[in-house]
């Protein structure tokens, strides 16, 4: 009976739970902590001086005419491209030539990283789309639907959902990828970004902590939205008036990270506004965050996974993606800082080998891949913790923190690595 109960008094006291956390001790006082915040929102305050440098374009660079990039219209303006097309195909066709649309594409091989703008661009290649053609009669079929689609929704002023835009033809479109895909050429033929169209994702985004904005003329405050927070808008110009006393931003990749840090209220103690799209970044958050870094002036910090995948969603929100390169002008924040999980961070903070994941061979490929990427190759910091991981063939989520405490991130990782400004 006595060995029964040392048995149980042994077990107890090896539990995690009852151990004190890991690196608490090295915690400085928040206020300490606050100060250092305080200095580093300093460092991205808008400069009074008449000779603060304007963000560079593809003009200065001279890159205006070997590069696309499309721009935010009126309905009007895109009412009348439609119509100006239209007119263009009706003259080809009566004068007996048929009709083909001049695509631009969007393959990778015409995909440009400029570093001097840190995102990547579309370079001007297009390809002809003909209507008499077996292999793409179907598809110009399809980009003749969606510009009438769109130019009805000009007439009438109103928002679909790609959904919406997808059930108008089932069986022409067959599959919403394909009426997706055509839909973004038609942004790269009219030269107008994808919210010019009026056509909207789902909401899928959510923000919590110190933001007040107005979302349609009402004044939304992030605080008072619970743990599930705010959708974000999928129109971002029903947004406007932003305001905040935060010291940051904080980019979640992961739902269960931020439901984490919502409920803690990590914002009240470290002001912050904390912002996910749980998991791949959609357009609406994509534009939400970038306004909210252009007007209010923050750093962005993300807290992403330690996989290439993590890496991959930072990269998009920070250099675009390949897919919607045309408008990554409208659709990147510069300058995000890689603040965690860093492959470093696994052996760093001890995260027991239970929590760590094998890398598949997939993985390691899209490690590898990563590191050829320009944008990869500017940063030596990333260049550094990804050669780590596909070296160690390691992996592990935000949730592996949780090994020492569900509160563990909150409580301890995100304020120590604020506290040492452990980012890259």
């Amino acid at each position: 009976m006595a060995d029964k109960k040392k048995r149980r008094r042994t077990e107890s006291d090896a539990d995690p739970e009852s151990d004190p956390l890991p690196f608490k001790s090295k915690l400085k006082p928040d206020s300490v902590i606050l100060q250092s915040l305080k200095a580093l929102a300093a460092e991205y305050a808008p400069s009074t001086s008449s000779s603060a440098a304007k963000p560079l374009t593809l003009s200065d660079l001279f890159l205006s005419d070997a590069c696309r990039e499309v721009t935010d219209l009126p309905l009007s303006s895109v009412q009348s491209a439609i119509e100006s097309l239209v007119l263009n195909l009706t003259h080809s066709i009566l004068s007996g030539q048929g009709f083909s649309f001049s695509v631009p594409s969007r393959s990778s091989a015409n995909q440009l990283y400029v570093p001097e703008l840190d995102r990547i661009v579309l370079k001007d290649k297009s390809s002809l789309r003909p209507y008499a053609n077996v292999s793409t009669v179907r598809k110009t079929t399809i980009t003749a639907r969606i510009l009438q689609l769109i130019h009805q929704l000009c007439l009438k002023n109103i928002h679909v959902t790609k959904r919406d835009l997808f059930y108008t033809d089932v069986k022409l479109f067959q599959d919403q990828t394909q009426s997706d895909t055509v839909l973004d050429d038609v942004s790269c033929i009219l030269g107008c970004t994808r919210s010019s169209l009026n056509v909207i994702a789902a909401e899928k985004g959510v923000v919590v902590g110190r933001l007040i904005f107005s979302d349609n003329g009402d004044m939304i405050d992030c605080t008072k939205m619970g743990m599930g927070g705010k959708a974000i808008p999928p129109n971002i110009d029903r947004v406007g008036d932003m305001q905040s006393d935060a010291l940051f931003i904080l980019l979640v990749e992961k739902d269960a990270a931020y439901i984490r840090l919502a409920e803690d209220r990590f914002y009240n103690r470290f002001p912050c506004i904390i912002v996910t799209a749980k998991g791949q970044p959609d357009v609406a958050t994509r534009l939400f965050l970038r306004k909210m870094k252009m007007e209010l002036n923050l750093p962005v910090l993300a807290l992403v996974d330690s996989d290439p995948y993590g890496l991959k969603i930072l990269s998009v929100y920070g250099c675009g993606s390949k897919n919607m390169s045309y408008d990554s002008a409208n659709l990147t924040t510069p300058d995000i800082k890689w603040l965690g999980i860093r492959p470093s961070d696994l052996d760093k903070y001890n995260i027991p080998e239970q929590c760590r994941l094998p890398m598949t061979e997939l993985d390691i490929k899209t490690g590898k891949d990563l590191l050829e990427e320009d944008f990869v190759k500017k940063n030596p910091g990333w260049v550094e913790e990804l050669n780590l991981m596909v070296k160690t063939k390691q992996k592990a989520e935000i949730q592996a923190l949780s090994s020492f405490g569900f509160q563990y991130l909150s409580e301890v990782y995100l304020p120590l690595k604020l506290q040492q400004r452990d980012w890259l």
